[in-house]
């Protein structure tokens, strides 16, 4: 006969042990296929951005290459090249957008597509089976792949196939799949510096190199019908940092002001936050992994020699799938915690990475239900009001000081000195 503590104890090795995740993540992905079927059969479909998109491309696949020329309804185009040849393949399938039902389809096909890459992550990053509903509950994740059809969806799934390279050590590969996804939105760049920390942990300071060469080249190569058009019009609207985004549809600063949030003192103080905070993940977390001291790998890297000499092949093993999935995940949150504005698109970025970094913070599992709960409820206020973006601030905030303690608990042993390598 079972008894209830045997019950009680099968129930918290079914939720805990990463084990049980390679049986229930497929049931769960099963689950949410039935689930976008039902959002495309019942829910009306919203149009936001797809018919703009159409009328940029169409101006695309008629022979305009000049940047500064291609417009929609909602303005002119601002997204990198990978983004228009993506739709300009949507818009041939879709007889040139008007069939938004297939549309539809293929977004939730990307959905989850995306998904199952999510779930292959926390699985090589051991993350327990409790966290798993979490990825597929979001209402707003739903509508932003579903019922909008955003380009957005595209930036992420390359961005989680690239995580998923990463975590296998297959570097060359990651940094071409990251390249494609920077090629469709520039949001993607928030995630740079994490990478740059672990190619400089596994493979050195000039192997990081040849992966920054590598990135920049291929958004040449992506860049090329429209460079050779007009090169400073392409780059200025494709990675345009100096956009300033309109008050009205910011989910994250709603509560400080139109003068505030439009301000440069405000402006300046985002840069400096995201900038310190990152120095502070880096020195005190990020770079801990090497067990050498920090100021020596940092003067030696800015002097491009190699920071690990002979040591970084035992560093690299220290490169965990699950250090990659943090380290990656911890730097896009902190991005998007210092943003300047925020739209309801930019959750494609944040709602798969909040479960699992707020896992790594150590949090009760109640209170990390309670918080991406909160943090869902938030996104879904339409529009924004104070009360809310406070809400969305506040969880970015618990989850980055979350992970900044939770990864605290690590210990890594430093370097024993007869296999250092002389430090000068």
């Amino acid at each position: 006969m079972v008894t209830i503590a045997q019950m009680y104890g099968r129930a918290i090795d079914l939720a805990t042990n990463p084990a049980h995740s390679r049986w229930q993540s497929p049931i769960l992905l099963l689950v949410d296929a039935a689930l976008c079927f039902v959002i495309i059969w019942k829910v009306p479909y919203t149009e936001i951005d797809w018919e703009a998109y159409m009328q940029q491309v169409a101006q695309f696949l008629s022979g305009e290459h000049d940047y500064v020329k291609i417009a929609g309804g909602t303005g002119p185009l601002v997204y990198p090249a990978v983004h228009v040849y993506i739709y300009s393949g949507l818009y041939w399938l879709t007889d040139k957008g008007r069939d938004i039902k297939l549309a539809q389809g293929i977004f939730a096909a990307l959905y989850l597509l995306t998904l199952g890459g999510v779930m292959a992550c926390y699985r090589r990053a051991k993350a327990p089976p409790y966290i798993f509903p979490m990825l597929i509950l979001s209402k707003r994740l739903h509508s932003i792949y579903i019922l909008r059809c955003f380009n957005d969806c595209f930036a992420v799934l390359f961005l989680w196939m690239a995580i998923y390279a990463y975590q296998r050590r297959a570097y060359t590969m990651g940094t071409i799949i990251y390249s494609l996804g920077l090629g469709v939105k520039m949001s993607l760049l928030l995630v740079l510096p994490a990478l740059g920390i672990i190619f400089l942990l596994t493979n050195g300071v000039w192997t990081g190199l040849q992966q920054a060469t590598i990135m920049a080249q291929l958004q040449v190569l992506f860049s090329t019908p429209f460079a050779l058009e007009n090169a400073r019009g392409y780059y200025g609207r494709a990675f345009e940092f100096s956009r300033v985004f309109l008050f009205k549809w910011t989910v994250n600063w709603r509560f400080i002001g139109e003068e505030v949030f439009l301000s440069k003192g405000f402006s300046t103080a985002l840069l400096l936050g995201h900038i310190n905070v990152l120095a502070i993940f880096a020195i005190t977390r990020w770079l801990k992994t090497a067990g050498r001291p920090i100021e020596t790998m940092i003067t030696r890297t800015l002097r491009l020699q190699e920071p690990l000499g002979n040591v970084q092949n035992l560093v690299s093993q220290r490169v965990t799938p699950q250090y990659v999935l943090t380290t990656i995940l911890t730097a896009n949150v902190i991005g998007i915690l210092f943003a300047r504005s925020l739209h309801y698109q930019f959750y494609a970025y944040l709602a798969w990475s909040t479960p699992f970094l707020l896992w790594q913070s150590g949090m009760h599992p109640i209170l990390q239900y309670v918080l991406w709960a909160a943090q869902e409820w938030a996104w879904n206020v339409y529009p924004s009001t104070d009360l809310s973006s406070q809400v969305v601030i506040g969880v970015l905030a618990l989850t980055v000081a979350g992970v900044w303690w939770g990864t605290g608990r690590e210990e890594y042993a430093e370097i024993q000195p007869e296999v250092r390598d002389d430090v000068k």
